[in-house]
Parts: structure tokens; sequence; C-alpha cells
């Protein structure tokens, strides 16, 4: 036998196995719970005489005496001091007497300690009326602790902020803390004994479910999952509880229930999301800052800002503009009749959608009346926000019935306008819809929409006012151009002319018949954009063709154009002038600090004129010199500038190598010759382009 009363088998002093829980045939449990093994309560009992005849293993335990040394002998002997003797024997009478008795008693165990054991005491009888005392001690210590355990354990429970609740292995409530009746808006008495989607119907129940049912077969807890619902104590509005989920275990490991604790972080789940949406408001400001006016493209500027609002700010975007923005002016925003003419110039949308086909077409001319939206918008220079749209607003919205029932079906929900407006004008709007994203517009987004209709507005604008320049000194270099060269005598001409793509600068070319049948040629590029350089074009033109008529050989004639740009101020231009002779077969080359004119032989050799180079036109002070060289037939001669053959990535010595290449060979039509070297050299110049070709016949 161990000290527990029983033998290594696990079966008591009577042969019988010890047995520790189990169920019967109607599935009752039958097993212990863990609170008497941390008491370890034991039990004694004493006949009149107060002999101790029966002894419990646990008494064993408690007091260190076995069954045999205890039954048989005085307890107050054998458990209590001298000094409480006379103590024991009044309390034993009274207990004898029919009184039940029960407090803290010091007691003297086998080991000689003195300890204090918390006893509760009564009278017994059995069938032939004897009388004995049953006696039930524990150790005081821990009796106290455990007291101690469970007051703080039902006072946090009690008095926490924080919801509580336990759960069976049935997953229904067994208990529920004030905080958590307060966030269910229902007292515990409407949750005990319930399942949980019985009490919290509109939270995601299964979720919760399935995380209690992982913790209870893991026991790992799960902390701080988020979950979201309405419950009776608010019914209109959506919380977000942060809750924990544990397992709770007897003092043998086996499961007893789950534990949940829920806290409200509503706010702080509102503040965090407001906190994310300012931050990626100014993600969306410093993106449009960065991709909006790439260039000064309107329509690019326009697809710039419908690709920075999709999708961070709408699922779907259109950018229109005032027709009158497109000429380069600034018109009325709208007609007498309150009408507006808009010109769509940008649709973006986050997916492949109807949606994009209830937009205008790019580039579609439109004229809307004064109850349309983005007329009111324009009329107004106001933003419009409608969070909600209705069917007869979409009327309102939509360019006719048609695109109404197609947004509509595309599920736009939310809508809004913004004017761009920029120097005091108004010049389109961008309009904004809302259809995968649940939200509706509100005036944070009307906020962030103005912005990015102000900075869209500016490049816009500056758009339309390169556009009108660009026009202009476009309109004024073409009309101070040649047309196309007539035929002459003993010569063939062909010439190109490309403006720069994004600003117009000062290149020219000319031919001039002289006298004799001799021909002039002529290539130059002002330094400078815009109207002023092409007036300035315009200027040593003309002056060329006066001292032309003149028949001044090539270096005079520069010397004088040079006079003349020096007088007009800090101008600079670089020039080739050629004489030709098609009758006698010679030519006479001048360059102001312009690139050599390329050479073909009938052969079809190439090579770059070797021209002693001076200084460009408008410096002064230093002489031209002039290169005479043979003009045999079939022989072609061309002058061009730099933007035919410069390129901003590679040297310009590569972009003289590949022309070399392109005109070398049999002799072409010199048309034919134009087209070829334009398309494999420049497509989009960043640069003015002149190209001048001019080939002696043959006399065959």
């Amino acid at each position: 036998m161990d000290g527990a009363g029983r033998d290594a088998d696990g079966r008591d002093g009577g042969g019988l196995p010890h047995l520790e829980g189990g169920s019967d045939r109607d599935g009752v449990t039958a097993a212990p719970g863990g609170l008497l093994d941390l008491l370890r309560v034991s039990a004694f009992v004493l006949d009149a005489t107060g002999r101790i005849v029966l002894w419990s293993p646990e008494a064993e335990r408690l007091f260190g005496y076995t069954a045999q040394e205890a039954l048989g002998s005085y307890a107050g002997r054998l458990l209590v001091a001298e000094r409480h003797l006379s103590l024991v024997k009044d309390l034993f009478a009274r207990v004898m007497a029919g009184a039940r008795w029960s407090g803290v008693f010091p007691i003297q165990c086998r080991d000689g300690s003195m300890r204090p054991m918390e006893f509760r005491n009564m009278r017994l009888r059995d069938v032939d009326g004897e009388v004995y005392a049953l006696g039930l001690a524990a150790d005081a210590k821990t009796v106290r602790q455990l007291e101690t355990d469970l007051a703080m354990s039902n006072s946090l429970v009690n008095q926490s902020p924080i919801g509580m609740a336990l759960f069976d292995t049935d997953l229904r409530w067994l208990r529920i803390n004030p905080a958590l009746e307060r966030m269910n808006g229902l007292p515990a008495e409407a949750m005990l004994g319930r399942k949980l989607a019985d009490v919290l119907p509109t939270v995601d129940v299964q979720a919760v479910e399935r995380a209690l049912q992982h913790v209870m077969e893991t026991g790992e807890p799960l902390l701080d999952q988020q979950t979201i619902g309405r419950t009776a104590a608010d019914p209109e509005q959506d919380h977000v509880w942060s809750v924990s989920y544990y397992r709770i275990d007897d003092p043998r490991g086996h499961p007893l229930g789950m534990a949940a604790s829920a806290i409200d972080v509503t706010e702080r789940h509102r503040a965090a999301a407001e906190v994310a949406e300012a931050r990626e408001r100014l993600a969306v400001i410093a993106d449009a800052g960065f991709r909006i006016g790439t260039t000064l493209d309107l329509q690019q500027t326009a697809r710039e800002l419908a690709e920075v609002a999709v999708p961070r700010l709408a699922d779907f975007a259109a950018v229109d503009v005032l027709d009158s923005v497109l000429s380069g002016e600034v018109a009325m925003a709208v007609q007498s009749d309150g009408s507006a003419r808009f010109r769509a110039l940008a649709v973006a949308a986050a997916d492949e959608t109807d949606a994009t086909r209830a937009a205008d077409r790019v580039g579609e001319l439109a004229s809307y009346g004064p109850s349309r939206v983005i007329t009111q918008s324009v009329r107004e220079a106001r933003p419009i926000l409608l969070p909600e749209v209705s069917a007869s607003m979409m009327r309102r919205i939509a360019k006719d019935e048609e695109s109404a029932a197609m947004l509509e079906d595309e599920g736009v929900h939310s809508y809004l306008a913004a004017p761009l407006i920029a120097r005091g004008d108004v010049l389109g709007t961008v309009s904004l819809y809302r259809t995968r994203n649940p939200r509706p517009f509100d005036d944070q987004d009307l906020t962030l929409a103005a912005e990015l209709a102000a900075r869209a507005a500016i490049c816009v604008d500056n758009a339309r006012l390169y556009s009108r320049e660009r026009n202009a000194a476009l309109t004024l270099q073409r009309s101070l151009l040649p047309d196309r060269p007539p035929d002459y005598e003993g010569i063939d001409i062909a010439s190109r002319y490309r403006p720069a793509v994004s600003e117009v600068g000062g290149d020219w070319f000319d031919v001039l018949p002289l006298k004799d049948n001799k021909l002039g040629l002529i290539v130059g590029d002002v330094m400078g954009k815009g109207v002023h350089a092409a007036a300035i074009m315009g200027q040593l033109r003309t002056a060329t063709r006066a001292f032309a008529r003149l028949d001044l050989p090539p270096a005079e004639l520069l010397r004088h154009l040079d006079d003349i740009l020096a007088a007009l101020g800090d101008s600079i231009a670089t020039c080739l002038y050629a004489v030709c002779d098609p009758v006698h077969g010679w030519c006479e080359l001048s360059s102001a600090g312009h690139l050599p004119p390329i050479l073909v032989h009938p052969d079809g050799r190439s090579e770059l004129v070797d021209i002693p180079n001076a200084v460009p036109l408008g410096v002064g002070g230093i002489p031209f010199s002039t290169e005479r060289r043979e003009l045999a037939e079939d022989t072609t001669l061309a002058l061009f500038t730099d933007g035919l053959v410069e390129e901003r990535r590679a040297p310009i010595d590569e972009g003289l190598d590949a022309l070399l290449l392109l005109l070398a060979g049999e002799p072409r039509p010199l048309e034919e010759t134009c087209d070829t070297v334009l398309a494999a050299l420049h497509r989009m110049p960043q640069d003015d382009v002149a190209l001048l070709l001019a080939r002696r016949a043959s006399s065959r």
C-alpha cells in the first residue's frame, strides 16, 4: 500500500480499482471536478469516546498518519497539542450533542509540525442509533489561497470594463460579466444556456464558432481577433470588437470550456481608418503632383488626371473640357441659353465595364443643357456632390436615357463633379463615379477631388496657353517658309520641314533664283523657341532674299546677315549658304557655325563637305570663308538642320553617320529620299527639322 492507501496498480486497500470518473449507459458524466483535489479535503470519523474509527486516504496525506497509526487512537491525543486538549474536549462534546462546528484549529502532524487546518464537524447517527462525529478538514493556507483567488477572479470578472464570457464544450453561454451584458444589450439570464447565434444573430457567428472550436481542439489561444456586427445595445450601427479566445482546463488538463474576452474598438478602428484615409488622400495628392502635367499635351494631361483618380478615389472617371479651350481660348463657360459645349478628353475605369460606353467618346463634341450636373458645375464654378444617385438624378448625369440605363446596370450609386479652374477661368470638369466601392462620396472626397482638379487645371491651362503660342509660332513660321520649290533648269530640288513635337523653333530653309541660271540654297537655325524665334527667322529670310538679288558671294552674304542679327539684340543663329551653278557644274558654300552639308557623288559615295566653320551669326567680328566644290551630273547636295541628326541620348556623330548611310547609294527620286530619311531618323522630332536636297540634272 502506498501513502494514499492504494497499491501500485491503482487499487485501494480492499482490492477494488480506484475510479476517477467515467459515464453510465445514459451518458451522464461522472467525471469529478478539480477543486476538491486542490483542497485535499480529508474525512475521518470518531466514536462517542473520541476514538478514530474511520480514516480516509486524504487524512493520511494531510496529517501524515497512516490508517494503522490512526485507527483506534484517541483523536485528541494524536492530533492536538497538550495545551489545546481541554478546548478540543469541549468542542467534541458540543458536536456530539448535535451542534455543528467549523473553524481553523492547529493540528499536530506526524512530522512534528503544527499546521492550521480548517474543519467542518458534525454529528452522525448509524442505523442502531449510535452517535459518531464526522470531521472534514483541509489545509487552512490552501483554503485561504483559493478563497483569495476566487474573490479576485470574481471581482475582476464583474468589475472589468472588458466583456468576458464562459462557454461550455458545446459552445453554450455559461457565464457573462456585466460589461458583456452592456455590449450585447441583453441581461445574462437571456443568454445563459443558449447558443451564440441565438443571442447575436447580426454578428458573424460562424467565424466566432470556428475560432472557438479551433482553440478548443488545439488549446492554443487566439488573440485580438476582429469581429464586426451589431447587437441589441446599438442595432443601427456596426461595431468592431477585438476578441481573444482561451481554453479553460481543469488541474488534470481536461477541457472544461472556453473563455472569451471582448473590447469594443469601434472608435479606435474608426480613428485608424480615418488616419489611413488621410494618408491615402495625401498619397493621391503627391501622386498627382508627380503624374499630372508630364507634358504640355491637353489630352495626355486629362488622361493622367483620370488615371490618378481611378481606382484610388473613384471606380470610373471622365474628363471633359469646354470646346473653346481646344482652340487655345477661354470663352464663357455656358452659352446664352444655359447650355455648355464640352469635348471629351479622357475616360478611365478600374475594370472592364459598360460604364465607359455610357461616357462621351474621347474627342467627341457634346452640348449639354443647363440641367446637366457638369453644366451646373462649370456655370457655378463649384464642385457638386451627389452621395446617393436616384433614378431621376441619373438622367442629369448621363448623356441620354440609354447611358443612364447603362450606369444604373453597372451599379453607379454615388457621383461627384469638380470643375477645372485655373487663373480664374473654368476650363472643364472631372466626373467621378462609384460602383464597386460601396462607400458613397463624402466631404473628404469632395475636398480631394477639388484639389486634384485644381492641380490638373493649372496643367491643362499651361497646355492651352502653350498650344496657343505654338500654333501662333507654327502659323508664322509656315507663312515665312517657301512653298513647294518650282522646277529649275538643270537642277532638281526637294525639301521637308517638320516642326518639333513640343515647341516650335526657328529653323528655316529657302531656294533663291540667281543670275545666269544659278541657284542659292540656304538652311538656318535661330537659337530659341516660340514666336520670338520664328519672328527672327522671318527677318533673316527676308534679308537673305534681298541680299541674294545683289548676287553676293556666300561669305559676303553671311557677313551682312551677321550685321543684321547683331543689331537685333541677343539673338544667335547658325546658317549654311550655297550658290550652285548647274550649267558649269560647281557650287560655293559658306557656313556660320552650321553643320556641314553632305555631298553624294554619282557613284553613290556620300561625304561630309569640309567647310571652314566660322562662328554663328550674331557673334560678329570674325570673317567667313568659302569652299568651292565640283558639282558633277547626278551629284546630290544635302543641307539640313541639327534637329534631323541630333539625339539627346547619343552623340551627334552617330546621327551624321546614319544620314550618310541613308543618302548613299544609287540615286533615287529626291522626294522618295526625303521621306526615307525622315521616317528613319525622326518620327517625333524634339527639335525642328529642315532638309533641303538639290541634284544636278543629267544631260542624257
